[in-house]
């Protein structure tokens, strides 16, 4: 009991971590696309868009290190800040 237990909360907590890390990768995107779109320089959006990778990539591998549950939950997380974003820019948009 008690393992599963630790198992659950240790789920929800890389859950959260992953509405975090989503909610963050989705901002740097809209930064990267204003500035593909404003500025004439292409050093930044390379820098920002190699930094939500390598970022994304390290959090979703230090989540599969603590097991399949974690690494779900996280990624539960990230879609559900991806569903966040994309209803926030629709409405932005029109």
């Amino acid at each position: 009991m008690t393992g599963s237990v630790a198992l659950a909360s240790l789920a929800a907590a890389w859950t959260a971590g992953g509405l975090l890390l989503g909610a963050a990768y989705f901002a740097v995107l809209r930064a990267t696309v204003g500035f593909l779109s404003s500025g004439p320089g292409r050093l930044t959006p390379a820098a920002l868009t190699l930094g939500r990778l390598v970022g994304a990539a390290l959090f979703f591998a230090a989540a599969a290190r603590f097991g399949a549950l974690p690494l779900l939950g996280a990624f539960f997380g990230f879609l559900v800040a991806r569903s966040v974003a994309l209803r926030w820019a629709r409405r932005v948009a029109g």
